[in-house]
Order: structure tokens, then C-alpha cells, then sequence
């Protein structure tokens, strides 16, 4: 079976195949097809925006997978105009630099009490043959949160600077101490079962 992945961000890429690593699978990035037409995203979470995404790739391939994803903060209303969302880069209309997310974020954290616990919510979408099918976990996802603070260590990997105030909440690492993993800090079970649920839903909308 041949399958589009909508994104360039090679992770992104790398995730997908390691779900499907099951079924005999052939995959496409948006480089190798070279579409650099891109959707006009207004969804209001992140799985809406997957589905836009895979809906607007659907035009170029038969069997699309695309996915979104956001910040939110558990001390503000999901809809607050606060919360980063799905515009983590972009929170004042205008696209943030590393220094410039490290100096807003900072601000936006010291304005709730210096500390908040946070959490990445992804969304997903699949296009099978002009049938779109959608998956988001929230309850899932706020098993991984962890807390941000109004510090930063500065010292982040370029294109992750938000990782040098973001703290796992079971070890108290920031996510840039070289010995902390993410995805490790949380119970084997948990991220266990939500990688059971995204190949069960992959492999539904495809039909595997």
C-alpha cells in the first residue's frame, strides 16, 4: 500500500513508519512528491487541523496520513486566548525566534504564578480513498503533562526552546538534561496503550 505522510518534519516521517513498520508499506513524503502547496489551517484544535491537512493532500494522493499538534496549559481554559494551542510559534499573530518564544513564554508563565503544568496534544486525520477518518486522545495526552516554569537554562536544541523550562514531573529533569526522556517519565502502560490505540487506528482507516 502506498501512503502520502502530509509533513516535512522528518520525526513526523520516522513515527508514522515505525506504527505501520507492520504492514508492507510504501511511503511518500510531500518532499518526494514536490507539493509545496500548503492548507489554509483554521481548525480549532489539533485534530481539525489534521483533518484539513489530510483532506487538501487527499487531492494529490489516494491515501494520505497528516497530523497536528498543540501546547496547553492545564491553569487556563482550552479556549483562553492565552493558552499557546496550536499557535505555539505564533501567539501575537506574528512568527516567533527561539529568544523571542523563551522571553514570551517566560512572561505568559510569571503572569499564572511562575509554574504551570503543561501537555502536547496531538491530533490525527486519515484520507483512505476520499474517506477521512480523525483520532485525538486528550485524557491520554494529560497523563504526559509536565511542568513549565518562568526559567529557562538556556540551553536547547535550535527549533526546541521551550524544552529549557519544560520539567518531567516524575524525575524533576528539565527535558534538556542529557538523561532525561520524555516518553520514558511516564508509566510503560500509558504510553504503551496510546501507541496500541494510534496502530489500532491506523490500521482501521486503512483497513489492515
Amino acid at each position: 500500500m502506498k501512503i502520502l505522510i502530509g509533513t516535512t518534519n522528518e520525526s513526523k516521517v520516522n513515527r508514522f513508519k515505525e506504527l505501520l513498520s507492520g504492514h508492507n508499506c510504501e511511503f511518500f513524503t510531500l518532499k518526494d512528491l514536490n507539493i509545496t502547496e500548503e492548507p489554509e489551517e483554521k481548525g480549532q484544535d489539533p485534530k481539525e487541523n489534521a483533518i484539513i491537512k489530510a483532506k487538501f493532500y487527499g487531492s494529490f494522493f489516494d491515501k494520505v496520513i497528516c497530523n497536528d499538534s498543540g501546547l496547553y496549559f492545564e491553569e487556563l481554559p482550552f479556549n483562553d486566548p492565552r493558552q499557546p494551542g496550536l499557535n505555539v510559534r505564533t501567539p501575537c499573530g506574528k512568527r516567533l525566534d527561539d529568544n523571542e518564544m523563551i522571553e514570551y513564554y517566560s512572561g505568559l508563565i510569571r503572569s499564572l504564578g511562575g509554574k504551570v503544568s503543561a501537555y502536547y496534544l496531538d491530533g490525527f486525520a486519515v484520507f483512505n480513498n476520499g474517506e477521512i477518518f480523525s483520532y485525538m486522545d486528550e485524557v491520554h495526552a494529560k497523563t504526559m503533562s509536565f511542568f513549565m516554569t518562568d526559567k529557562s537554562n538556556n540551553d536547547w536544541t535550535p527549533g526546541w526552546p521551550l524544552d529549557s523550562m519544560s520539567i518531567s514531573k516524575k524525575t524533576g529533569k528539565l527535558f534538556t538534561d542529557k538523561e532525561n526522556k520524555y516518553y520514558e517519565d511516564n508509566e510503560n502502560i500509558i504510553v504503551e496503550k496510546y501507541r496500541e490505540d494510534l496502530e489500532k487506528f491506523l490500521s482501521r482507516s486503512f483497513g489492515f
